[in-house]
């Protein structure tokens, strides 16, 4: 998937505005949103709040879960919990990275926000390369006791490693396989050698 599908994607979360016209109702495939009226908060897609938010005509209300005393707790959680803890929004970083380039002025201590956010995800990525390292290193020792976690992850952290993981895993059964080929061939060299060197005492 690439970053215009999952930028998509997250353009479809609903997201609070409060608008400063008023207009009819809006039918969109999607279902319908409005009526708009002036001061009265309501909620829309996220591409269409971007789209009047740009033309300046509504504010745009952040989602509860940007707020510094929440996302300051699920950093604390984030750290505390070795597995993937689930986020308050599967596309946190896709809505977060839009409203920070289009509404900036919406967002009360969007600097905190920001650093939150940034410090969130640089936790879960260095989860997630730790469970990739945990996955491959279980699977070259063989052993069946490793366990790796990839609940919780949303669908921009999955993307971070998606074209690598296929890569990584056919890299390494390839180089398993060629193990495999000359541990078989130096086993055949060794019992041919036995063999001759058992001939030789005739």
């Amino acid at each position: 998937m690439d970053p215009e599908e999952l930028e998509f994607i997250g353009e479809r979360v609903s997201i609070g505005i409060i608008p400063n016209f008023n207009f009819d109702a809006i039918h969109l495939i999607a279902g319908t949103v409005g009526p708009f009226k002036a001061g009265l908060p309501l909620h829309i897609p996220l591409w269409l709040a971007i789209h009047l938010r740009k033309q300046q005509k509504c504010r745009i209300v952040p989602p509860s879960w940007m707020d510094r005393d929440i996302l300051e707790d699920k950093k604390e959680e984030e750290k505390r919990v070795p597995n993937f803890t689930s986020m308050p929004c599967d596309q946190y970083m896709i809505v977060s990275k839009l409203l920070f380039s289009c509404a900036s002025e919406d967002i009360p201590s969007i600097e905190e926000i920001k650093t939150f956010i940034k410090d969130i995800y640089d936790i879960r990525q260095a989860k997630l390369r730790t469970a990739i390292d945990s996955l491959f290193i279980g699977k070259k020792q063989l052993d069946g006791t490793t366990q790796v976690s990839f609940t919780n992850l949303t669908m921009f952290e999955i993307h971070t490693v998606r074209s690598f993981l296929p890569y990584a895993s056919d890299l390494i059964a390839r180089l398993e396989r060629v193990c495999q080929q000359h541990t078989s061939n130096t086993n055949d060299t060794v019992h041919s050698n036995s063999f001759f060197s058992s001939s030789s005492g005739y």
